[in-house]
């Protein structure tokens, strides 16, 4: 039953998406798994999905599975490219890992339009900037 399952919390983890090169034609985008523990987190792995309304009829993405492996402390790790025109949708990422052998998950949630100048950061550990949450 779910409710004989520990409730391991997740901290110092995060998702952000980071904008790796600018040109005026276009930009490159990243999403990454930000580790911000002092210690590495096991078997992780992603799936991402967006959905919404694009022009009042539903939109959803493919679900995409993505095995990442360890993730050494204060580190990060490639999660996917993502573009630009699924910025409009909600794009969730639903993270699990193991440290000592006890499972953790998250889901992780960039809502519309979120994905702006106005709200990006210089991304710790990988100093460089982005949309992040946590």
């Amino acid at each position: 039953m779910k409710k004989d399952l520990p409730e391991n919390l997740v901290e110092n983890i995060s998702i952000a998406v980071v904008l790796e090169s600018a040109t005026p034609e276009s930009k490159s985008w990243n999403v990454y798994l930000i580790n911000l523990k002092n210690e590495p987190i096991e078997t992780v792995l992603v799936t991402s999905k967006g959905y919404g309304k694009r022009a009042n009829e539903d939109v959803k993405t493919s679900i995409l599975r993505h095995s990442l492996g360890n993730v050494a402390n204060r580190s990060y790790a490639l999660i996917e490219l993502i573009d630009e025109q699924v910025f409009g949708l909600t794009n969730e990422y639903w993270l699990s890992y193991y440290i000592n052998d006890q499972i953790y998950d998250k889901k992780f949630i960039f809502v519309p339009e979120s994905i702006v100048e106005s709200n990006m950061i210089r991304v710790p550990v990988l100093n460089k900037p982005g949309v992040m949450i946590g």
